[in-house]
């Protein structure tokens, strides 16, 4: 089940979509693509496009705030060519890393539902069958963090969520968290840049 540009697999984010391309026709507003090295040893997992970033721009976490600190911090880490990402044809290029969403389209309210979560997880877990052994996932916040051991046919209780939690899975991969890097987490210091430059030191220090 690889990334399908066309997918309209759940009839409430594709009419959606639908809608958001008579407003802003100018927008990408289909099914976002992962976006970095496709021989990566870290795959970031986030939630779903937003509206005014993925969403606009085609690429995950390009164009809103929520990738401001995420592109910051993987350019300091060595992973990305530049510090922001702000457009597909920016020349921004991934080495070692790369991004995807649990889910690929837009939901209304930046949420998505469980069913659509769930359709969207053969993607996902296509995403991770390419992964060479011993790489590793930085979920970001609790939903990527289930989505990928869903996609790994593993129980949510075994593996539970908690910023900087680190799990070693079943065949070798291993999965880090982190609280999302969404504009609200970030304001209200519920994350703030010393604790994300912290998970990316302890993914750099096992790997």
């Amino acid at each position: 089940m690889h990334f399908d540009p066309d997918c309209r697999a759940c009839p409430r984010l594709a009419t959606f979509l639908d809608a958001v391309r008579v407003k802003h026709p100018d927008y990408h507003a289909r099914p976002v693509p992962p976006f970095g090295d496709p021989a990566a040893r870290l795959l970031i997992v986030g939630l779903a496009p937003g509206m005014h970033g993925a969403n606009r721009s085609g690429r995950p976490f390009t164009g809103d705030y929520a990738g401001i600190l995420l592109y910051e911090t993987l350019h300091k880490f060595g992973y990305a060519s530049a510090p922001a990402s702000v457009a597909v044809d920016d020349g921004l290029v991934l080495t070692g890393c790369r991004i995807t969403n649990a889910v690929k389209c837009l939901p209304p309210a930046n949420k998505p539902e469980p069913g659509e979560i769930r359709a969207c997880n053969g993607f996902l877990a296509a995403e991770l069958a390419g992964l060479p052994a011993g790489a590793t996932l930085l979920a970001l916040g609790q939903i990527a963090h289930q989505a990928v051991l869903r996609a790994l046919g593993l129980k949510l209780r075994d593996y539970p969520f908690a910023h900087a939690s680190d799990h070693r899975l079943p065949g070798g991969l291993r999965l880090v968290s982190s609280y999302h890097c969404s504009r609200y987490n970030t304001q209200t210091r519920r994350l703030t840049p010393e604790m994300f430059e912290a998970v990316f030191r302890q993914i750099q220090r096992k790997d």
